[in-house]
Formats: structure tokens, C-alpha cells, sequence
């Protein structure tokens, strides 16, 4: 691990995710600053549950490997730990091979040496059953029905380790840190910790740190953040010299995705913002000051699972009649009766109701926002349908679909007299075949004996293109 003086730790955050890229310049700048590790998030939940269901990142491989490569160039030439969480989006087992072959395919040709940790976040299905007899997995608001059989057909689930276990990976020397699913804010928080600064410093500057630059200004594409985090105090300024933190946009990111705008719950506390105070020191820097820690009387991880929900079939459709635009409603509702009759006509008992769904979406009115859109009125002279159905195989999902796409092209309507055509679909065939879908299954919280237990990790020796594994 580099060696910190007692004043300050300097941190480096290229992007806000491995593989949405950042300015090889911005990056160089920062390194010109002699961070003392560089560190960078690789996944989320935002994008949905279908790369934790099917072990698929959400990036490309080649875009991951460009960030990763000058991540770890950068690293070795300045003699600092690299750390990388959640990767491969969702920090399953998958994903953490999937990055480690990365890895490693750079490594080979750069002719590097370097000690990595790997940290995994998959959790085992008889510790989880286990947890749950004891009552020490616990449902978080909302939450879904959660026993036995749903861990049993979940087809991943990890948990979101906190800073212990990359302290751990540090304290075994590390020079590189691969983590399945982590919380963001634990992969630059944990060396800070380490050395002694405060907690409140630590995780505050921790979570701005982890979006890279998104907490500028004037933000044109994902970029570096650097953080200079002290005893009573951090400073934030992105390398760019054409970008500015202000006291408005480093609060403003303190609240971003928090249901508290003061609170943020971490595995082992809360960051507390209550008496935070932001300052310019400049046009670019700001200094944050009076943020604290408050630690948990309970050490909690909290788990993120998936499941198949079926698998679908989309059909799109433009309409542009104003007739049936002024009562697509009622319209959408007929359709949705014709369906279901027509399944009926074709399937008969073989396939009920309930074993299929169909989701029709309004772009133009509320497809975005659904019952939660303000404006009523529609405005449009036309609207698309994105059509969803989803059945227990592709093969009836695409049956249903062929049958909403005739049922929907000539539904009549009282204005009209004969055949019409309601709907425009611009592919042929008129519905596409999305595969299988997940949805998400899982909103607990584990209360571990350890903060590592839930998360075994291996350390290897990485020389050019040879491995070997040290522990």
C-alpha cells in the first residue's frame, strides 16, 4: 500500500463507471497530484435487474478495457493500489471472472507484476437459509416475500460489502482490488479509514468521489474527480481545468439518490450531513468541513437478488388516427379484451390468464411516467405503443405477440365503418424477441457475525501473463 503522510490522503476517481469512459488528459492531471490510490466504481443496480439475472454486464468489454487499462498503467507507473467494485455492473461471481480475465489480458500485454485481491460478493444459498432461520435477515421497506424457495430460484444473489473487506484486501498488500458487488462510497472510503482520518471526511468525500466528475457545474462527459481529504476537512476539484465544483454542486451531489437529504446509510453507520459546511477555495475547489460518522449498533449487508420473470416479446406500433388518439384509453382497453379472447380461442385451457402478461406503454401521453404524469391533455398528433408480452416461454410470448399485432392492426372504432388500420409498425416481422427477463427479488439485510464473512477473497501474483495464486 502507498505511504500517506499525516495530513492528507489524495485520491484519484477517473469516471463514475469503468467503461463509461474519461479524458486521458484529466487523468494525467490528476495523477500529476500523486493520489495515493486510485479508485473507481464498475457497477449499479440502475441499470436494471436483467445483468444480475444473467450474469451480462451492461458495458461493452472493450469500453471496460480501455478504462481499465489506463486505470492500471497509471497505477503501476505511480506505484499505488488500484480499486475497482461491482464489476461487471452487477458484482456477481460472473462478473468478477468475466473483469479478471480483463485484467489479466492487460497484464499479458503490458508485461505487468502486480499482487491483486479478488473479492467476492455472491452469497452462498445455505448461508442465506441459514441467516434467515436464525432471523437475522431482515426485510428492508419495501420488500418483496422472501424464504426458502425464493433463494432457491434466484439466479444470483450478492450482497453490497461495506469497507471492512477491502481494508482486508489492503492490509494483504493488494496493489490491485477487483470486488464484486460493493457499495460505492466503501471502495474510496476504506483506505481513509485505514490511515486514520475521520470518518465523516472519509465517507463524505467518499461519495462524491464515486460519481467522478457528475458533481461539476458543467459536466459534458463522464470525467476525473480528485479529493484531498484531511483531519477536519476534504477539498474537491476535478483535474479539468475547464470544469468548477462550487458549494452548490458538491451539496447538491451530497444528496443524489439519498431518501434522506442528510443521512446516508452505510453497512457499519450513518453518515450524518446535518452540520456540513461547503466553501469555495476558488472557481474550481470547494471545502467541505463539519460532516460526521455515526457508527451502526448492528453491522448489516444488505442483499440484491434476481429471478427469471419469463421471457418476452415487444411489438411497436405508431398510431395516428386523431379518432382513436381521443380515445386510445378506451381504446387500449378494448385491445387488451380482444387479446386475452383471441389466447383463449387459440390456446384454450393450455394457457391461462394469469400465466402471461401484457404491458402496453403510451409514448405521448404517460409512457414515461405512467399514472404519475401531470399532464393530462394529450398533445400529440400521434403516439407509439411499445406492447410487453411476457409468458413462461418465447415461444408462447411470441405467439401472443403475433396475435396482439393482428388484433391491434384493425380494432375498430365507432367513427369508422368497415376495415381500418390502426396501428404503423416500422419492423418486420412486427415483433422482436427480447429472450429471457428478470426482475428483481430480493430487498433484505443480513446481520453477519463479521463484516468479511459474507465475502471470501483470493489473492494472486500476476506476472506478465502468468498467475499464481498466493492465498
Amino acid at each position: 500500500m502507498a505511504t500517506t503522510d499525516e495530513t492528507e490522503i489524495r485520491i484519484l476517481a477517473p469516471t463514475g463507471v469503468c467503461g463509461s469512459g474519461f479524458s486521458e488528459e484529466s487523468f494525467e492531471r490528476g495523477l500529476a497530484n500523486q493520489p495515493h490510490f486510485i479508485g473507481c466504481d464498475g457497477g449499479s443496480t440502475d441499470p436494471g435487474p436483467s445483468h444480475l439475472g444473467s450474469g451480462e454486464p451492461a458495458f461493452p468489454r472493450d469500453a471496460v478495457k480501455r478504462d481499465l487499462r489506463l486505470m492500471l498503467l497509471g497505477a503501476r507507473r505511480a506505484k499505488i493500489p488500484l480499486l475497482v467494485g461491482s464489476v461487471g455492473t452487477a458484482g456477481g461471481d460472473v462478473h468478477l471472472a468475466w473483469c479478471y480475465d480483463i485484467l489479466k489480458e492487460i497484464a499479458a500485454a503490458e508485461n505487468l507484476n502486480f499482487k491483486v485481491a479478488l473479492i467476492h460478493a455472491e452469497q452462498n444459498a445455505a448461508y442465506l437459509k441459514k441467516r434467515l432461520a436464525e432471523g437475522r435477515l431482515k426485510p428492508l421497506h419495501p420488500a418483496p416475500e422472501f424464504n426458502n424457495e425464493v433463494i432457491d430460484r434466484s439466479s444470483h444473489i450478492v450482497g453490497m460489502m461495506g469497507a471492512e473487506p477491502w481494508k482486508r484486501a489492503l492490509e494483504a498488500g493488494a496493489d490491485v482490488i477487483l470486488a464484486g458487488r460493493s457499495s460505492d462510497t466503501a471502495i474510496f472510503a476504506a483506505m481513509p479509514e485505514m490511515c486514520g482520518f475521520p470518518s465523516g471526511m472519509a465517507w463524505h468525500a467518499a461519495k462524491i468521489l464515486e460519481c467522478g466528475a457528475a458533481a461539476v457545474v458543467n459536466r459534458k462527459t463522464p470525467d476525473c474527480m480528485f479529493a484531498w481529504v484531511r483531519k477536519d476537512h476534504f477539498v474537491m476539484e476535478a483535474p479539468d481545468p475547464q470544469l468548477r465544483c462550487t458549494p452548490q454542486s458538491i451539496a447538491s451531489h451530497s444528496l443524489y439518490e439519498n431518501a434522506d437529504p442528510y443521512k446516508l446509510i452505510e453497512c457499519s453507520g450513518t453518515l450524518d450531513l446535518t452540520n456540513s459546511h461547503y466553501e469555495a477555495l476558488s472557481e474550481r475547489a470547494v471545502k467541505v468541513s463539519g460532516s460526521t460518522f455515526i457508527p451502526a449498533e448492528r453491522y448489516t449487508v444488505k442483499l440484491e437478488g434476481a429471478e427469471l420473470a419469463g421471457y418476452q416479446s415487444v411489438l411497436i406500433g405508431s398510431v395516428r388516427d386523431p379518432y382513436i388518439i381521443r380515445q386510445i384509453d378506451d381504446w387500449i382497453e378494448r385491445l387488451h379484451v380482444r387479446i386475452h379472447a383471441r389466447v383463449k380461442q387459440v390456446y384454450g385451457d393450455r394457457i391461462k390468464p394469469e400465466q402471461y402478461v401484457i404491458n402496453i406503454r403510451i409514448y405521448g401521453k404517460n409512457g414515461t411516467m405512467g399514472p404519475l404524469e401531470p399532464v393530462k391533455e394529450i398533445r400529440s398528433h400521434e403516439l407509439c405503443l411499445l406492447i410487453e408480452v411476457t409468458a413462461p416461454a418465447q415461444e408462447i410470448a411470441s405467439s401472443i405477440a403475433g396475435i396482439v399485432r393482428h388484433q391491434g392492426l384493425h380494432l375498430p372504432i365507432p367513427e369508422w365503418s368497415g376495415l381500418i388500420t390502426a396501428l404503423a409498425c416500422p419492423y418486420n416481422p412486427a415483433h422482436l424477441d427480447r429472450g429471457p427477463v428478470y426482475r428483481f427479488n430480493v430487498n433484505h439485510i443480513v446481520e453477519p457475525d463479521d463484516p468479511c464473512e459474507m465475502f471470501p477473497m483470493e489473492l494472486y501474483s500476476i506476472d506478465g501473463g502468468t498467475q499464481r495464486k498466493i492465498s
